[in-house]
């Protein structure tokens, strides 16, 4: 990293950094894996490098159908540049099959099919458990207005069918992901983007046939290697090497 750069925020799993152009920022993705709202926690080598990578991979995706992201280029293997947004404070969840919280709310098995993917939010804040909330507390707080809301679920589910599509094309099922939106300004003239990033920290990936857990309940629930896993969604998606088994020096393909 370049020294005296001025920070910005650091979260769980990224700093952000001033960008090298106005409205922008650099995202540098960390090693730390956390889980539990940083109750459990680890440091897993190589993982900010994977994600950066599949961060771009998908938000690159988006941009050619058309959604528009956060996203400008990659600009080595742990930072990207990105636009700078005012992200509004809401994680946005799609599901498709029933998995932790839902599961446990409803008392459903996981992995049962929902009858159409569900969007729902929940408050972003560490403190308090990023804790669920419904769309009139949403707009009753100013959060997002009513317009918001609808864009908001538009780009969710473009999202999901793109990110679906591409998942179950190498075999995995694509559980539920949570993304963050953000708003750009352009003058007076507003609009909503996918920001943050779109990895297996976000997402819910399932094997489609042996249903093995390719995501981060591999490391919340200890089921194993979160490097195998991570380094599996890579190898199918053909940003790493067919023979690469570990992500400690991962070897991205361009």
């Amino acid at each position: 990293m370049a020294p005296r750069r001025k920070k910005i925020y650091e979260g769980k799993a990224k700093i952000l950094y001033e960008g090298t152009e106005p409205g922008t920022l650099i995202q540098y993705f960390k090693d730390d894996a956390t889980a539990f709202n940083a109750q459990k926690k680890a440091t897993i080598e190589g993982k900010g490098v994977l994600n950066n990578r599949l961060s771009e991979y998908f938000m690159t995706g988006l941009t050619n159908i058309g959604v528009p992201n956060h996203f400008i280029r990659r600009i080595n293997m742990r930072e990207q540049l990105i636009r700078q947004v005012e992200i509004i404070p809401l994680e946005v969840i799609v599901r498709n099959f029933a998995a932790g919280s839902i599961a446990k709310r409803l008392g459903m098995e996981e992995g049962t099919p929902l009858p159409r993917p569900i969007v729902e939010y929940s408050f972003k804040n560490d403190e308090l458990g990023d804790p669920f909330v419904s769309e009139e507390y949403v707009i009753a707080f100013g959060w997002a207005s009513q317009q918001d809301l609808d864009d908001i679920v538009s780009l969710a589910l473009r999202v999901n069918d793109f990110l679906s599509g591409v998942f179950f094309g190498v075999g995995i099922k694509l559980i539920d992901f949570k993304i963050e939106i953000g708003r750009i300004w352009d003058g007076d003239f507003m609009r909503l983007v996918v920001a943050d990033e779109i990895s297996p920290d976000s997402c819910r990936l399932w094997d489609v046939k042996t249903g093995q857990k390719l995501d981060k309940d591999v490391f919340r629930r200890d089921l194993g290697s979160l490097t195998d896993a991570y380094t599996e969604v890579a190898r199918r998606l053909g940003l790493m090497p067919a023979n690469t088994t570990s992500l400690s020096k991962p070897t991205l393909i361009n």
